[in-house]
């Protein structure tokens, strides 16, 4: 199976996040790695409230999926990782504005995250045929 890599178009060349693609296409289908509230520009992680880091990560996700030549309409799962499971709530108001249509299949779960972070998102996308 031939596999294509896909980078945030933003990226700044020497913003190392670690050793993994932003995103894969692999039979069909678009994988997004863990996306946080970064700024690909100037490689800074911008904290701010569940609300701030939601949309700053979503908007991440857009530009990834986008550069593949999909949409946020195209994504059939996410994975959602929460410092603190209390701001679900919070969280989900964000998120459901990006996905008005038929809504992703989800998984979201309380984790330990790197650099103070208080979200991480990845997820699978369908590519057009």
């Amino acid at each position: 199976m031939s596999k294509t890599k896909v980078i945030h178009p933003d990226r700044d060349p020497a913003f190392a996040t670690g050793a993994y693609s932003d995103g894969v296409i692999a039979g069909g289908f678009l994988f997004v790695s863990g996306q946080a509230a970064v700024d690909f520009k100037t490689s800074q992680f911008l904290l701010g409230t569940i609300e701030d880091e939601t949309h700053r990560t979503l908007q991440n996700i857009k530009t990834i999926v986008e550069s593949a030549g999909a949409t946020l309409e195209d994504v059939v799962k996410c994975t959602v990782h929460l410092a603190d499971i209390a701001e679900f709530d919070r969280y989900n108001t964000v998120y459901a504005h990006y996905f008005p249509g038929i809504k992703p299949a989800r998984t979201t779960v309380q984790s330990v995250l790197a650099e103070g972070l208080k979200v991480e998102i990845d997820c699978i996308v369908k590519l057009p045929a």
